[in-house]
């Protein structure tokens, strides 16, 4: 890990500090006592039940291209990237080329092949996410006092978000479209690489080209689309009862409309810092909307913290728990 990114997760603590400060640590640590463990336990159980429901998309994708590899491979392979996305602050990006390389080296397939079952997957959580965005803007503007900056920021991410999953796409099984970027990318290479060019140009070809096939294979791949896109629904779900649950352990019993709103809206502001995973950025959001919603701010600190263990640092030390069972090239890899 450069130390850029760990400068970037102090600062990022640092805002969580700061707001923890202003609530009051005292009232925190009392909200903290409160919590009913097995509820929380609950909400461990469901993040499980999250992966395992992640694992099986992904299965989804690798079948569809006859990559093989059993699904209890995938799994450390899939927290191994979820953990990268965590801690580079890359917009949660990171952490898919490390997946590809981990599928290609450990399943012997070209990284082409193994990076697209990967994107396929991403874009297969795109679709339920844009729907959600879309709905929970609209109610947000409803039901919750919200700025009218706030408001433009949202729309605005939902726009840039739907464009980029189009162009994404579309450059993904549109050869013309997919060739044109790589042209323009070669040429911009080319002024900055002192390698063969004409070496150079059909190793990017052939890696588009790859890339591409079997990217078409996925969307014309009836399984994937209906039971990808089933799970990633069901997933959603999952995320936002995990929420209720912890909330529950407060006996504070918020509506899930109003946990969708904020996990939503929280997400989509987390991805306009270039803080790693979002931290400090999205625990502060989350405190500040569930405490406009009405709940006690001490209460929604402690319950985001909570919630924030589970979902974050728990996906994060198992991830890295797992670095070493694939070896050093992983580790470099991660560190450049």
């Amino acid at each position: 890990m450069k130390y850029k990114t760990l400068i970037l997760i102090v600062f990022g603590i640092a805002i969580l500090a700061a707001m923890v400060l202003y609530i009051g640590p005292g009232k925190i640590k009392e909200a903290l006592k409160l919590a009913n463990l097995w509820y929380v336990g609950l909400a461990i159980l469901i993040q499980f039940i999250i992966y395992l429901f992640w694992t099986q998309r992904w299965a989804i994708t690798t079948y569809a291209v006859n990559i093989s590899v059993k699904k209890i491979h995938l799994f450390p392979m899939l927290m191994v990237g979820l953990a990268v996305n965590n801690i580079t602050p890359s917009a949660r990006g990171g952490g898919e080329p490390i997946r590809g390389y981990i599928l290609s080296k450990y399943s012997r397939t070209s990284f082409e092949k193994s990076f697209a079952t990967v994107i396929a997957d991403r874009g297969l959580d795109t679709f339920p996410f844009m729907l959600l965005a879309i709905i929970t803007i609209i109610a947000a503007v409803l039901y919750l006092n919200l700025s009218p900056l706030v408001v433009y920021i949202l729309i605005i991410s939902v726009i840039i978000l739907l464009i980029v999953f189009i162009l994404a796409i579309y450059m993904s099984i549109n050869e013309k479209a997919g060739k044109k970027i790589t042209f323009w990318i070669i040429g911009i290479i080319k002024i900055f690489s002192k390698k063969e060019r004409s070496n150079l140009e059909n190793r990017v070809v052939s890696a588009i080209e790859g890339f591409q096939n079997n990217m078409k294979v996925m969307v014309k791949d009836k399984n994937v689309l209906i039971y990808g896109i089933l799970i990633s629904f069901i997933i959603w779900f999952f995320e936002i009862l995990r929420v209720y649950l912890v909330f529950s352990a407060f006996d504070v019993h918020i509506s899930l409309i109003i946990i969708a709103e904020v996990f939503i809206i929280s997400s989509l502001l987390g991805l306009i810092p270039l803080l790693p995973g979002g931290v400090g950025a999205v625990d502060g959001i989350m405190i500040l909307l569930f405490s406009a919603a009405g709940v006690p701010p001490s209460i929604s600190a402690a319950a985001t913290i909570v919630e924030r263990l589970i979902s974050f640092w728990m996906t994060s030390f198992i991830g890295m728990a797992f670095l070493p069972y694939f070896g050093t090239s992983v580790v470099e890899k991660i560190s450049k």
